[in-house]
């Protein structure tokens, strides 16, 4: 899984540079309709790179999506297309992080590639397009884009 984050925060030394990303995507079909969670954290680089954070707040960005799917009748590979909506956050180890910032909300579209394994259960490589702009700094109400996209790969269930 790895993330790539466009948007720019300029109101600070510090960014949105990417180190990591760790989560899931799971979809549950029925038919060729179909629910899906992500839940994913991105990791910020500490190593004083251009937009690193200090690396005492071991910061990162949560995402949680909730989704609806379309699976395409196309034969062998089970192509889907989808849209999700959830909310981001600033996850840092200080608790000032928190005082700092307002949690956001999300948006996504994205597809994905199924190639089944056994009969209910297919590993998906899906590419997710992300618009979140709007993680507050509370001191000026400053918002910050954390738009983007993620790439990934996950588990079907379909019934």
């Amino acid at each position: 899984m790895g993330q790539t984050i466009t948007g720019v925060y300029t109101g600070s030394t510090y960014g949105n540079a990417v180190d990591k990303t760790s989560g899931y995507f799971l979809g549950v079909g029925f038919g060729s309709i179909g629910l899906g969670l992500d839940s994913y954290t991105t990791k910020f680089k500490t190593d004083g790179s251009d937009g690193s954070w200090d690396a005492s707040y071991d910061a990162g960005l949560k995402t949680n999506m909730t989704n609806i799917f379309y699976q395409l009748p196309v034969p062998v590979v089970n192509l889907i297309i989808g849209l999700g909506m959830g909310t981001t956050a600033y996850d840092c180890s200080v608790p000032d992080c928190d005082a700092a910032y307002d949690k956001g909300s999300a948006t996504q579209w994205y597809t994905s590639i199924g190639l089944p394994l056994i009969p209910l259960f297919d590993i998906h490589l899906s590419y997710r397009s992300i618009t979140a702009k709007n993680i507050q700094l509370k001191e000026n109400k400053e918002k910050v884009d954390n738009s983007g996209s993620v790439t990934g790969v996950g588990i079907a269930f379909n019934f």
